[in-house]
């Protein structure tokens, strides 16, 4: 019996603490993060020196790095190999510049911020960015947008082709419901959460078995729908990497993305809720039950 309020009280507590950790990822903005400080200096750079090989916020790529090639065969018949080699390392030299030139300016020519994300709404990062910082400070912009869960045409970008409009239509309907689903499922843990911690402290006050593992298998339910909420998450973060075309949702590799500390919190909920689950679950086994004992009636006068 003692063991059984041990584990019963354990499981109670960590299902506790495990709302706690999923309210707090819930309630916050830092879920997804982006560094685009050295992307916005890389661009200044550029931008001020653009025809300077030496720039070091400007990455050439000299002639000697990429790989030799060899001359036409009719050319060194002809006896043309050794004149037309300094020429042909010029013309490489040249078109290294201006592809990698061309990738800064397209680059550059989107407006990467420093942004944290969260379920509801995303936001500039604070003290990162003194431009944008600026621009808040006057009004002109929002530190914070909300996170849209229905559909509207009005994001869709103009003056494209269809197919490729088709195709951001489609995805845009495909992120959506990978946002639904996220925050969908993870309102509905925190529910089923709570539901069961209600029940379990009713068994444990009233010493119900059936209500103490009633609520373990909640918390267990609880558990599979943070984690359906999670790696829908993550698929809807990856995906929104991946979009096409990638000049216009993918990030330059010079900036610096990764998840927050409001998705370690949920994580954390969800490994606390299952490891309670399994202590209330197995704590009414624990239980022993108590024995009854039958008397048999005295035999009077030879009778039963």
């Amino acid at each position: 019996m003692a063991a059984m309020k041990i584990l019963t009280s354990a499981g109670l507590f960590l299902a506790f603490c495990a709302l706690g950790l999923l309210a707090m990822a819930i309630c916050t903005d830092y879920w997804y993060e982006t560094d685009a400080r050295k992307h916005r200096e890389r661009c200044k750079n550029y931008g001020n020196k653009p025809n300077k090989p030496n720039d070091p916020g400007y990455g050439y790529i000299s002639n000697h790095n990429l790989p030799l090639q060899m001359p036409p065969k009719s050319q060194e018949r002809r006896g043309g190999g050794p004149d037309v080699a300094p020429l042909i390392g010029w013309k490489r030299h040249f078109y290294g510049r201006d592809a990698i030139a061309s990738a800064m300016e397209s680059h550059c020519s989107r407006q990467f911020n420093s942004t944290v994300s969260g379920l509801w709404r995303k936001c500039h990062r604070q003290g990162f960015d003194l431009d944008t910082e600026d621009l808040i400070y006057k009004g002109i912009i929002q530190r914070c947008t909300p996170v849209k869960y229905h559909y509207s045409s009005s994001i869709l970008p103009r003056n494209l082709p269809v197919n490729i409009t088709k195709t951001i239509r489609q995805d845009e309907w495909h992120a959506l419901h990978l946002r639904r689903m996220t925050a969908g499922f993870v309102g509905m843990a925190v529910s089923i959460i709570l539901f069961g911690w209600v029940i379990g402290v009713l068994g444990c006050c009233q010493q119900h078995d059936l209500m103490q593992y009633v609520a373990g298998l909640l918390f267990l339910m609880g558990g599979t729908c943070c984690i359906i909420s999670l790696c829908t998450c993550v698929a809807g973060i990856n995906f929104e990497l991946s979009r096409y075309p990638r000049y216009m949702y993918g990030l330059p590799e010079d900036i610096s993305h990764g998840y927050g500390w409001s998705m370690f919190c949920a994580w954390g909920g969800l490994g606390l809720t299952l490891l309670a689950g399994f202590l209330c679950t197995l704590a009414p086994s624990l239980s022993t039950p108590a024995r009854t004992t039958t008397h048999k009636p005295r035999q009077e006068n030879g009778t039963v």
